[in-house]
């Protein structure tokens, strides 16, 4: 029992530091992009990272034990009204994470497209569309998971079993089989189908890549195609990060899934759960700060003046 209860411990410090560098690192993403977006001309994908970067903070600061419920606790804000708040917005910036890594997935597929194909002919307008593209995105989240408020509370210890603790304090209530299963159908249907253009779009941008590469082996000049121009770059940053996300969404889809048809929640899954969620929003704003040659140079550029 002491060795679980250890176990448990370290498991959530390793937590607190792999979330404590999550927002850091997307707090910083975030001030540079608006930074960019506002007095600078920004690139088209600036505006999807930087609602990326935010919405990653907000997984952050809603997940259990942190500094929002740290927030509801000191102001003696309800339990069942805490629970609803973080669960609700934990569930629509989850949402908006896949969605918007789905966006930034098609732009991108866009951007490179060749200028004789039908994805090329929307490219000049690509602002316009990014920008309504955000605005659905936004408005289809907050409404497709305001359902789960009904759902969701404050854990009680009346009728233990029938409750689905996902939380210390937070539990699901019971719901109708029918319920349950629509609700599992609708939700994994939304997510398949985005994570099936993600996946589409991913083997586009590579059969282009290398095509591209075959090209430049063809005309005997490797070296400057390799020397890669910054469209191909950004391509390569997107396929890994799409590529990490699925992988990650579909172990937290398994556990998620099974938790949930079986009505159990085992706490060690629950921490494990925890990790795999915070692990792209993590990886994602360092991945991005290293390969963005804007920021390295920036980075640069303070440390020549100090040193």
């Amino acid at each position: 029992m002491s060795s679980l209860s250890f176990m448990s411990s370290l498991l959530e410090n390793i937590l607190y530091f792999q979330a404590g560098i999550g927002v850091l690192a997307n707090i910083f993403l975030l001030v540079f992009y608006i930074f960019i977006i506002l007095g600078h001309r920004p690139k088209p994908m600036d505006l999807i990272s930087c609602q990326l970067s935010f919405v990653h903070i907000m997984m952050f600061l809603t997940g259990e034990n942190f500094w929002l419920a740290d927030i509801f606790e000191s102001l003696n804000v309800e339990n069942d009204f805490k629970c609803k708040a973080t669960f609700y917005t934990k569930r629509v910036m989850r949402g908006l994470s896949i969605c918007i890594t789905c966006l930034l997935s098609v732009f991108q597929a866009v951007t490179i497209s060749h200028r004789n194909s039908l994805l090329a002919k929307i490219k000049h307008r690509l602002k316009k569309y990014m920008i309504n593209a955000l605005f659905y995105i936004w408005s289809f989240n907050l409404s497709f998971s305001s359902n789960l408020i009904f759902y969701v509370g404050g854990f009680t210890n009346v009728s233990q079993s029938k409750q689905l603790k996902v939380t210390k304090s937070c539990s699901l209530f019971p719901i109708n089989y029918i319920v349950r299963s629509l609700i599992l159908t609708v939700t994994t249907s939304r997510d398949m189908f985005l994570v099936g253009i993600m996946l589409i779009t991913s083997t586009y941008m590579v059969i282009i890549l290398c095509r591209h590469q075959r090209q430049c082996k063809h005309l005997h000049s490797i070296t400057p195609c390799l020397r890669a121009s910054p469209e191909t770059r950004a391509t390569h940053i997107i396929l890994l990060l799409v590529v990490f996300f699925v992988v990650m969404y579909w172990v937290d889809f398994i556990i998620s899934f099974t938790s949930i048809l079986l009505w159990i929640y085992d706490p060690v899954f629950l921490i494990v759960q925890k990790f795999v969620v915070n692990a792209y929003p993590t990886i994602t704003p360092l991945v991005q700060i290293s390969s963005d040659k804007r920021i390295t140079s920036m980075v640069k550029n303070l440390l020549s003046q100090y040193y």
